[in-house]
């Protein structure tokens, strides 16, 4: 289990593993020091999509 933080609108993951075979193909296709980049956009991407969730 990841260790997750939020401190002033800045969330903090620690130690996250990710299996998704898919998804590490889509990463590796691009270059190393853009990981960080894209898993952030990613992350947010896929949090907004589930803005109002906690409602239901």
């Amino acid at each position: 289990m990841a260790d997750i933080q939020i401190d002033d609108g800045i969330i903090r993951i620690l130690t996250l593993e990710i299996q998704d075979p898919k998804a590490a193909a889509v990463l590796s296709a691009y270059p190393q020091a853009r990981w960080p980049e894209i898993t952030r956009r990613a992350i947010k991407i896929g949090l907004g999509y589930l803005k109002g969730g906690e409602q239901a």
